[in-house]
């Protein structure tokens, strides 16, 4: 595959933290879309709805949905995405939750454009 019909292509990574203040509530809300999804077959509706009552983040999941998001935009096609959730610990003080840390490319130095010589007086 040549670069020009590979560059067609864009990954979009995206990860969300949500804090849950009202767990019956989200999955009222799973539970109200899978009785309007009417694209859903009867058993698949059934393992939804168990999987949906026992866990919230299963009720996330089933509530945010990556063509929702790009369903709407213009000029692009929605190829393939996958999604998951899980309950995490969540440390706003710790590094790991450093968002800006994906800035670092592979050899751990930051991802800028530039390689330090473009935009001097020099």
């Amino acid at each position: 595959m040549s670069t020009e019909e590979s560059s067609r292509f864009v990954r979009i990574r995206v990860d969300i933290l949500l804090e849950v203040h009202d767990e019956d509530a989200v999955t009222a809300a799973a539970l109200r879309r899978l009785a309007e999804d009417d694209g859903v077959p009867d058993a698949e509706r059934a393992h939804a709805e168990g999987a949906v009552r026992q866990d919230t983040a299963e009720a996330l999941a089933y509530l945010v949905d990556p063509f929702d998001l790009v369903g709407e935009v213009d000029g692009v096609e929605l190829q393939q995405a996958s999604w998951s959730s899980e309950r995490v610990a969540y440390d706003p003080d710790s590094p790991e939750w450093d968002l800006d840390g994906d800035d670092v490319d592979e050899d751990g130095d930051p991802d800028d454009e530039s390689d330090g010589e473009e935009g001097g007086t020099g």
